[in-house]
């Protein structure tokens, strides 16, 4: 580019000179008379007839280099002219490429505005996450403390010794004396447990009694008797005890009957007892 317009700037100095020697005081004629002289000085005198000759050939020689320039000067501005066109297809490149990255940009500002919203969306949920574990772990502890089922308890609550029975009736033996209540689903004013979940229960008895009379206690499972402890002897101490594995749907009941016409002894060793727990949950 700075070439041309170098060659452009010569050209134009060039162009100016011839103009203002043919302006400035010769002209055609002028300057065909000087090119006579000079060729009379160089050249002995000739004809007319050569004269016009070489005046010919000198106009035919002025008229072909300013034919060349005008097409040189010609073809120079239609390169200026392409030259042009293609500076204002690059400005509007430019121009282009200027508004893309202004849109680029906008869209990157844009993705790092979604990218911080997303990153706070993940921050809330994993705050959920964990506060639903916390939740989740309490509502197991919950759910296991309500498996935790078990209790042991014993006839008299004070006392040296006392005789119950013999009865005329079976009666529900009341076992006062609490040891363990765990899950709280023995009774000790009714002498019943109460399933609080479908389950296999484990449960046992002990009764204790002094001869001749025979000491006697049954578990029962909703109004049916189950299993027996039964002891005989014309004196002295009487012992038995028996266990049970039951299957309870929630609400079933388990109770110790004594018998009618037996009798049993207890006192402050707690000589007869009845104990249950959970062995496990079922579905």
């Amino acid at each position: 580019m700075k070439g041309l317009v170098c060659l452009l700037l010569l050209l134009e100095t060039f162009v100016c000179v011839v103009q203002h020697q043919v302006d400035g005081g010769l002209n055609e004629n002028e300057i065909s008379q000087q090119l006579r002289s000079e060729d009379g000085r160089q050249n002995p005198p000739q004809t007319d007839t050569l004269r016009d000759e070489a005046s010919t050939d000198s106009q035919q020689n002025y008229h072909l280099f300013f034919t060349d320039i005008h097409a040189a000067l010609r073809e120079l501005t239609a390169t200026v002219t392409e030259q042009k066109v293609n500076i204002r297809e690059l400005t509007a490149t430019v121009t282009e490429q200027k508004a893309n990255i202004r849109e680029l940009t906008a869209t990157v500002t844009e993705q790092k505005t979604i990218n911080r919203e997303l990153t706070a969306t993940v921050t809330e949920q994993k705050a959920n996450i964990g506060a639903l574990e916390t939740q989740l772990r309490d509502e197991m502890n919950k759910k296991n403390d309500d498996r935790e089922i078990a209790f042991s308890a014993s006839l008299m609550q004070s006392g040296s010794g006392v005789y119950i029975g013999p009865f005329t009736t079976d009666i529900t033996l009341t076992y006062r004396n609490v040891f363990t209540n765990i899950g709280n689903a023995y009774n000790p004013i009714t002498g019943i447990f109460t399933a609080p979940l479908k389950g296999a229960y484990m449960f046992r008895v002990s009764v204790f009694g002094i001869g001749p009379t025979a000491a006697a206690a049954d578990i029962y499972k909703n109004g049916e008797r189950v299993v027996v402890a039964r002891a005989y002897q014309d004196k002295d101490g009487l012992n038995s005890s028996n266990g049970v594995v039951l299957i309870l749907e929630v609400g079933d009941v388990v109770y110790v009957r004594l018998p009618s016409g037996w009798r049993i002894f207890d006192d402050q060793n707690n000589r007869n007892s009845f104990s249950g727990f959970l062995l496990f949950p079922l579905r």
